[in-house]
């Protein structure tokens, strides 16, 4: 009798392991096909451990891109997520439900080439839209709010002037800006320009704290792409040029750390934090990856660690990310495939892994 209940929990045992490796073989070789923008296949692979699946079904008009997708950023309050994309004759932003329905899309003048995109006033029924700016014309070079409608309410920088000042604030291709809770503005000034500048602003947007050398020493930068604060005072910074991701004290501009044993093959282009805090998600452009890092605890960096990897297909370039906070939906763009595509987390009864 002993013998058969063994041999029934062996069964049973096996049979579970099978199904767990057979689950794990489809998600890690899940393909599918977009219709719509450059006809890129859009296969991908998971590796590591499955925490993100491709929803299919976002946006319900993918043909609605028409230009090259820069930017993206999504507003958990309000269910919206807003596109930007450069292109002659196109809508530089388009507006969508986080369920994929087309809402508007802005044909503002005062937009030249839009590079990184934020929305602010988390808790508010009508969030304010950050635009980066690094067109060359009148209207470049600049950090423009707008309201959730398109309409400009303000101007950071000196318009069609690139600069290095800080009174009055000049920018020299601004890639990207992060607004927090409390008003105040965290800025990574210098996609390719002469700046190489990680600048804070407080909510009255005066300079606070900022690191500016150019080159490959602690809190020096080549190119920093991205910028997110996380819930312990830490700023992370993606070091495109130097391949690494640097953090810094949030109150007092103190360099802590380094990542960069996770970046040998390409630089990270992007950095956000997931919802539960356990992740930071990063996009490399060359290797059409998006890599989740674990999140240190507080009061140590220590190593990057690689989590989960979605490989995406040869050629289609992701460059920003951006989550909804509420469901931990990741959304990419994609300048290579000319769209933006959402990612919805694996779960079990119903909470975010």
């Amino acid at each position: 009798m002993l013998m058969k209940k063994r041999g029934r929990t062996c069964l049973i045992a096996s049979s579970m392991a099978s199904l767990a490796v057979l689950m794990m073989v489809l998600y890690g070789t899940i393909g599918t096909q977009q219709p719509g923008g450059s006809g890129l296949r859009q296969d991908y692979q998971l590796l590591g451990r499955p925490l993100y699946k491709l929803d299919l079904n976002w946006p319900k008009n993918p043909e609605l891109f028409t230009g090259d997708v820069f930017a993206v950023a999504a507003n958990q309050h309000t269910g919206v997520v807003y596109v930007a994309q450069r292109g002659d004759n196109v809508p530089k932003v388009l507006v969508f439900t986080t369920d994929g329905d087309f809402l508007m899309s802005w044909n503002t003048t005062t937009l030249e080439m839009p590079h990184g995109l934020f929305l602010a006033d988390g808790a508010s029924s009508n969030p304010s839209v950050w635009i980066t700016d690094v067109g060359t014309g009148p209207y470049g070079h600049c950090i423009k709010q707008y309201s959730a409608s398109g309409k400009l309410l303000q101007v950071l920088g000196t318009p069609g002037k690139a600069g290095s000042g800080l009174n009055p604030l000049q920018f020299d291709n601004p890639a990207e800006i992060f607004v927090h809770d409390s008003g105040e503005i965290y800025i990574v000034d210098g996609d390719g320009g002469v700046n190489n500048r990680l600048i804070k602003l407080s909510k009255e947007q005066q300079v606070m704290w900022m690191h500016g050398e150019k080159g490959q020493g602690p809190a020096q930068f080549n190119i920093p792409h991205s910028v997110t604060v996380d819930n312990f005072q830490r700023v992370w910074v993606a070091d495109r040029g130097n391949k690494r991701i640097q953090v810094f004290n949030s109150i007092t501009g103190d360099w802590l750390g380094t990542w960069g044993s996770c970046f040998t093959e390409d630089a990270p282009y992007s950095v956000r934090l997931t919802p539960d805090k356990k992740y930071f998600v990063v996009v490399q452009l060359n290797t059409n990856q998006i890599t989740l890092l674990d999140a240190p605890p507080v009061g140590l960096i220590g190593q990057c660690s690689v989590a989960s990897v979605i490989q995406l297909a040869d050629e289609v370039k992701p460059h920003l990310v951006d989550l909804d906070l509420k469901t931990g939906a990741l959304y990419v763009a994609e300048i290579g495939a000319q769209q933006a595509q959402k990612f919805t987390p694996f779960s079990l009864g119903g909470s975010f892994l």
